[in-house]
C-alpha cells in the first residue's frame, strides 16, 4: 500500500491549477509509485482564511490514516502549523514538511486571525520530525522567514537553496528525499 502524503497549496489566483500543480507532479515523479499524494482544493484560494482553511485541513486530517506525511507550500504551509498547534489531529504522523512559508508574527507578517507562532515548538505534535525549505530567490517570500520558523521550531531541519524561487524553481527533489529518509 502507498504511503500518504497531503499536500496543502499556497494562496493566489490559480495556485492549484497552474503553480502549486508542478510542485505536486515534481513530489510525484521523485517520490514514485510508493507514494500517495492528495492534493485537495483549499477554499478561496485567491483570498484565504484562516477560519476556512483550517475547517477544510481538519477535514482532510481526519481522512487520513496514521503515518501520513503533510506538505504545505507557502501560506498553506503557514496555516498548517497553526491548525497542527492549535488542533492537532487525532491520527499520527510521520513529518511535516514546509515550502517558503511566511512567518506570522513578529519580524514576519502580521496577520488579523492567525496567532504569532513564536511557541510553535511546544505546541506542535511531539516527536514529529519537521522540515523547513526556502528558495534564497524567492521574491513571494522572504528567505529570513525560514529562519524566524527555525527560531520557532529549533529542532527543525532548515534547507535554504541558491538561486531557487518561491516555487523552489518546481524542483521537489530535496523534498523527495527527506520524505524517503523517514522510511
Amino acid at each position: 500500500m502507498a504511503k500518504q502524503v497531503l499536500f496543502i497549496q499556497g494562496a493566489g489566483e490559480g495556485v492549484h491549477d497552474r503553480w502549486d500543480d508542478k510542485l505536486v507532479a515534481s513530489l510525484e515523479r521523485e517520490l514514485g509509485e510508493s507514494y500517495a499524494v492528495r492534493y485537495p482544493r483549499m477554499p478561496g484560494e485567491d483570498d484565504p482564511s484562516y477560519s476556512a482553511w483550517k475547517v477544510a485541513l481538519i477535514g482532510e486530517f481526519e481522512s487520513l490514516e496514521d503515518g501520513v506525511i503533510l506538505v504545505g507550500h507557502s501560506i498553506g504551509g503557514s496555516i498548517m502549523i497553526h491548525v497542527l498547534a492549535e488542533q492537532p489531529p487525532k491520527q499520527r504522523f510521520d513529518g511535516l514538511f514546509v515550502i517558503a512559508a511566511p512567518f506570522i508574527g513578529e519580524g514576519g507578517w502580521p496577520s488579523g486571525d492567525i496567532d504569532d507562532c513564536k511557541d510553535l515548538s511546544e505546541r506542535l505534535p511531539p516527536g514529529v520530525p519537521v522540515y523547513l525549505y526556502h528558495g534564497a530567490g524567492d521574491a513571494v517570500v522572504p528567505a529570513a522567514h525560514v529562519y524566524l520558523y527555525a527560531k520557532a521550531i529549533p529542532n527543525a531541519v532548515v534547507r535554504t537553496f541558491e538561486r531557487r524561487d518561491h516555487q523552489l524553481n518546481n524542483d521537489m527533489s530535496e523534498v523527495a528525499r527527506d520524505i524517503r529518509s523517514l522510511g
